[in-house]
């Protein structure tokens, strides 16, 4: 497949993500812990054909995936959370502050300095997550922003990390296995922190083991294989430029099947994510938020 229609499908499976969390109804720890455990059963097959083909894979790459995985289960438990409080687009949006978060990771740890163009953007992009949460401006009446956008940043931080992590350790020639290794990890993550926090609830209905079941498939499996078969084989620029396409479809499938209406001034402060986003990654590719 073309990488740049890969990148697009993958980003296209992974903009539903937060719909498909918020149509579960289930709980945060619930519905992070099941878009893992579920997505398990269609990785294992895949990564054992895999390592009957290429080999197992090294122990430090297995090590580092699995602790990336711990990250990324925190950041879904988080950004569930945070998709209660501002609803399914803006949540989207906001984990995007991983751009903020993973050069200065990059910086503290690998002493890769941030581009000049990071003092100045890295403010803004902050001053649209403000605006995008409703907690400056106001926002939905029925929601928490401050809470939400603080439950947003942590989620984009601790994705950062995993990002991070995965880079660090890399695929060495494999694809199924360090997104089984870490899917793995992060759903004993979730059980975790979301056991501890709201709890692990799987007495659902058939219907919200349905919207699971498609947040497995789609935002942890078809995603992950798509976005990392892509990047690679991208430009840098045409992968940020493409990866960006994620928040925008979340925005306009929230306000197309959840009836979400994000204010004028959350739509500004989407732009100003989006533009940001654009700026600080224009030279490096990341994998799709969420």
């Amino acid at each position: 497949m073309d990488p740049a229609v890969s990148a697009v499908a993958g980003a296209m499976c992974n903009s539903a993500s937060a719909s498909f969390a918020k149509l579960s109804e289930a709980n945060p720890g619930t519905a992070a812990f099941l878009r893992c455990a579920l997505a398990l059963v269609v990785l294992l097959p895949l990564a054992a054909v895999e390592r009957r083909v290429r080999g197992p894979q090294s122990l430090r790459f297995v090590v580092t995936n699995a602790a990336a995985g711990v990250l990324l289960g925190v950041d879904y438990v988080f950004w569930v959370r945070s998709i209660d409080e501002v609803g399914a687009s803006i949540a989207t949006v906001l984990i995007n502050v991983q751009v903020v978060v993973f050069p200065l990771l990059a910086w503290a740890f690998s002493g890769v300095r941030p581009m000049p163009r990071f003092a100045a953007a890295a403010p803004v992009m902050l001053g649209g997550v403000a605006l995008a949460s409703g907690a400056v401006g106001g926002g939905a009446p029925d929601g928490s922003p401050t809470s939400g956008a603080l439950f947003g940043v942590a989620a984009g931080t601790a994705y950062a990390g995993y990002l991070f992590l995965t880079r660090m350790a890399g695929g060495g020639g494999h694809s199924a296995s360090p997104v089984f290794v870490s899917t793995l990890s992060a759903a004993a993550a979730a059980a975790v922190l979301g056991g501890l926090w709201t709890g692990i609830d799987l007495a659902l209905p058939l219907t919200s083991w349905g919207w699971l079941a498609a947040l497995a498939l789609f935002g942890q499996v078809l995603s992950w294989m798509l976005v990392g078969a892509a990047l690679p084989r991208l430009a840098p620029a045409t992968g940020a430029a493409l990866l960006v396409v994620q928040p925008v479809l979340g925005v306009a499938t929230a306000t197309a099947f959840l009836g979400e209406r994000p204010t004028a001034v959350q739509l500004c402060g989407c732009a100003l994510v989006l533009l940001m986003v654009w700026a600080l990654a224009g030279r490096r590719t990341a994998p799709a938020a969420g």
